[in-house]
């Protein structure tokens, strides 16, 4: 299945990864379809730059050669990159804005899951605004500003502060799950500074639900 592409030049891909497909191959014969090896079969010097969870949506960079993919990955690694996601959470949030500041560690007997740990954990910074309330589903939308990059971390945050995200099979109760057929997050918009010249480069990509 071809991918869905953004944007493409001679340094950058900017691809669009649809929820349920992994963003690199798995262990095993039954996981290596995936969005890296969907474009790399129409642009073989495609090289990974960052990754999205598997039921995650949204904006995906790859860099086009090892250079274009260290200096993104460089801009990545030095919060030069503005990543924004929307996502529908469980319940009403009532502040219009704020942040989530715990830190975070693998959960090892339960891994891959991740869980706050205040004394063992990588510092971890989430900003959310709120878009908008649904009284009808008790659910509120969210965009959210991951400043530091770890594994699920927002669903795991958003968790953290009682609102689970709709649709996440693996941090949310089992009606907070059942709400939707998949996880309610989704990579909205990126702004990065181009790998060749430095200038700054904005992609959206609304989200689909």
């Amino acid at each position: 299945m071809s991918p869905e592409l953004v944007h493409v030049d001679d340094h950058l891909i900017v691809a669009l990864k649809p929820a349920g497909l992994l963003s690199v191959p798995g262990r095993g014969e039954d996981k290596q379809d995936c969005l890296s090896a969907r474009v790399q079969a129409v642009l073989a010097d495609a090289l990974v730059v960052h990754r999205l969870d598997m039921g995650t949506s949204g904006l995906l960079v790859f860099g086009r050669g090892k250079e274009a993919q260290r200096r993104l990955g460089d801009a990545f690694a030095e919060r030069q990159v503005d990543k924004r996601y929307v996502a529908v959470v469980a319940g009403r949030i009532a502040e219009p804005t704020g942040e989530i500041d715990l830190p975070l560690i693998v959960d090892w007997p339960n891994r891959p899951l991740q869980q706050v740990d205040k004394v063992n954990g990588k510092p971890s910074l989430t900003r959310w605004r709120v878009l908008g309330h649904d009284a009808a589903s008790d659910t509120t939308r969210v965009e959210l500003e991951p400043v530091t990059g770890r594994s699920h971390q927002l669903r795991v945050h958003l968790l953290a502060i009682g609102h689970p995200i709709v649709g996440d099979a693996l941090y949310a109760p089992p009606d907070v799950q059942a709400r939707a057929p998949r996880l309610l997050l989704h990579a909205q918009s990126l702004a990065l500074p181009h790998p060749a010249d430095g200038r700054i480069l904005s992609f959206v990509a609304p989200a689909p639900f």
